[in-house]
């Protein structure tokens, strides 16, 4: 349990990272009036999320059933949320809600799009090419089946 626990810790730390690199880039890298070039370092951070949790889906897919690493990545990616809604701001010397309330739900909105494509994708690549825990269980199944003798029957 405790390395389940480490896991998710370990997966919400990875995503507050890369949401804080992004701030900092922002913050150091750019003017205050270059909302074009904090868009794309924006995007360029939900593309990286996204591609993290696809490659942990995909991973974890394979190892263990979709409703037990599920629990695991939505738990991960709360903890994350909630870092990067509030904690995030205040460590590059902003307010959480100094840009108003459709700043601060856009962000919500936006971050739980990203991580559920990323996820989706890294899921449903594992299950196509029939990688994921159920596909293996299912084949392991039919092999069983195949390899058994059938037995005669008496009448």
């Amino acid at each position: 349990m405790k390395e389940r626990w480490r896991a998710v810790g370990a997966l919400a730390g990875v995503l507050f990272a890369v949401n804080l690199v992004a701030r900092l880039i922002i913050r150091f890298g750019f003017d205050a009036d270059d909302t074009a070039a904090a868009d794309r370092v924006t995007l360029g951070m939900f593309v990286v999320i996204a591609l993290t949790l696809a490659v942990v889906a995909f991973v974890w897919g394979r190892r263990r059933p979709a409703a037990e690493w599920g629990t695991d990545v939505a738990a991960a990616i709360g903890v994350a949320l909630a870092l990067t809604l509030f904690v995030g701001p205040l460590l590059v010397g902003k307010n959480p809600f100094g840009d108003g309330a459709g700043t601060f739900f856009a962000q919500i909105w936006l971050y739980l799009a990203a991580t559920g494509i990323g996820v989706l994708l890294g899921y449903l690549l594992a299950v196509a090419l029939g990688l994921d825990h159920r596909s293996q269980k299912l084949k392991r199944y039919a092999e069983m089946k195949a390899a058994k003798p059938r037995k005669p029957v008496r009448r």
